[in-house]
């Protein structure tokens, strides 16, 4: 644990990340556009892009195995932007099997989907394993969960062996809840942080304490996981945002939603909360890291401004500042990094 009066920046980043002939492990990344809560969309066409190498290969062959070759690359190019494109299927391409399951929640009064993969060998290893919650950002649509596939690809580059179950966090009729109890059958944090957790440790074999849980999101789902993490401090033991912000905000992210009373506001804002945090930590020890793109448009001063109050609350804690902005490059570019620095202070599979 780092002590807590200061924050300590992650190490051991691993140089695949890095740009070319940098020794900057925060390296520069391209922005695709201006910060939005949406997850950035990456296209087919730029995907197609990148792939255009791939007929000038099967050029070069001859004439007849020139085109076997080729219908061979196309084939590939196309399962490769399907996995990328976040294509669903009993694998993300890679031993981990991905499956989708729901069930009923009395919370948000419908039924709750939500994504999970499981790590190669569950079938047959009767262990039982930690999971990382993972929260995606708002505005959304009720299928959104199913873009994160590719964080399953990025878990198990980890050298970990977890669950991963990523949830539905919006509704046809609620797009953007921020996470947030706000009446009968509109209460989401009920429904991810004890529903959801419960059905998960009833049907998967699972380390059922906060010893084995994480709960990360990036945006508004970093957000999520924060004020999750906090107002459940005996359900997770780690808690990660990747560029979120700590308060619950409009569609824009710059401005503060009233959610009710002075204390409900109060409530709802992780820097409301952070005076209380030295002493939770020590009586439920927590792994608290967020991290952030220096050229994240709204949200860069949010983080360090969080940064410098919870070292001066002595509240152990990790922060980094990252070049680039408010992208899915961003998060894809160091997701490895980020889930190993919480997978290394789960409990590990275990019999």
């Amino acid at each position: 644990m780092t002590r807590a009066a200061r924050a300590v920046r992650p190490s051991g980043r691993p140089s695949a990340s890095r740009s070319p002939g940098s020794d900057d492990p925060c390296h520069q990344v391209k922005a695709i556009g201006r910060a939005s809560r949406h997850e950035p969309a990456s296209t087919l066409k730029d995907s197609l892009l990148r792939s255009q190498a791939i007929p000038k290969l099967a050029h070069q062959a001859g004439a007849v195995l020139g085109r076997v070759a080729s219908a061979i690359l196309l084939v590939v190019a196309a399962l490769a932007l399907f996995v990328s494109a976040g294509g669903l299927g009993s694998s993300t391409g890679s031993a981990a099997t991905l499956e989708t399951a729901a069930f009923r929640s009395h919370a948000v009064n419908s039924r709750l989907h939500f994504l999970i993969a499981l790590p190669e060998g569950y079938a047959t290893s009767g262990l039982r394993y930690p999971v990382v919650y993972f929260l995606h950002g708002l505005p959304a649509s009720p299928t959104s969960y199913q873009t994160l596939a590719w964080v399953s690809g990025a878990l198990e580059q980890t050298g970990h062996e977890a669950i991963l179950v990523v949830p539905q966090a919006a509704s046809s009729t609620a797009s953007d809840p921020e996470y947030h109890d706000w009446g009968p059958g509109k209460n989401w944090e009920t429904a991810l942080a004890s529903e959801l957790t419960r059905y998960v440790d009833a049907h998967y074999r699972t380390i059922a304490n906060r010893s084995g849980r994480a709960i990360v999101g990036f945006s508004a789902g970093g957000y999520g996981a924060t004020i999750l993490g906090i107002h459940h401090p005996m359900k997770y033991s780690v808690i990660e945002s990747w560029s979120g912000y700590f308060r619950p905000t409009d569609p824009t992210g710059e401005r503060t939603l009233d959610v009710g009373s002075k204390a409900d506001n109060d409530d709802a804002s992780v820097p409301s909360l952070v005076a209380g945090l030295r002493k939770q930590f020590r009586r439920y020890p927590t792994f608290l890291g967020f991290y952030v793109g220096k050229r994240d448009p709204t949200f860069v001063n949010d983080n360090v401004r969080l940064d410098s109050e919870l070292i001066a609350a002595r509240v152990s804690h990790v922060f980094e500042l990252y070049a680039g902005a408010h992208t899915k490059t961003l998060w894809q570019s160091h997701a490895v990094v980020w889930l190993k620095l919480a997978l290394d202070r789960l409990q590990a599979p275990t019999a």
